[in-house]
């Protein structure tokens, strides 16, 4: 995915990540997505494609229950946000695990010497 850097891109970028954000806290049923937190949003050149960066407690198994819980709320989030954002094209949701923030945070990838 090319990610735009426009502003324009930026802004949607936040304003989803935000509203998502929210919809996890106030709206999601599934307790799988319960302490996820959201650290960025890439968008796509044409603003088509959010690519939603999360990050979450746990071991490597609890991680890939929610990002099946994630992808099963796809459809929701993404009708919700429709209609909250009032877009004519409300962009596709992708979500991925932020493997950088959890490097940098915990050192996972960098040994000390």
């Amino acid at each position: 995915m090319k990610a735009s850097g426009s502003r324009r891109a930026v802004r949607m970028g936040d304003q989803i990540m935000r509203e998502i954000g929210t919809l996890l806290v106030e709206e999601a049923a599934d307790p799988r997505l319960n302490l996820v937190t959201l650290s960025g949003v890439r968008m796509n050149a044409n603003l088509r494609i959010a690519e939603i960066f999360y990050t979450v407690s746990g071991d490597a198994e609890h991680r890939k229950e929610v990002q099946e819980g994630l992808e099963r709320a796809t459809g929701f989030l993404r009708s919700r946000l429709g209609r909250i954002l009032k877009l004519q094209y409300t962009p596709e949701l992708r979500f991925q695990f932020d493997e950088f923030l959890e490097d940098v945070v915990y050192g996972k990838s960098h040994p000390t010497d």
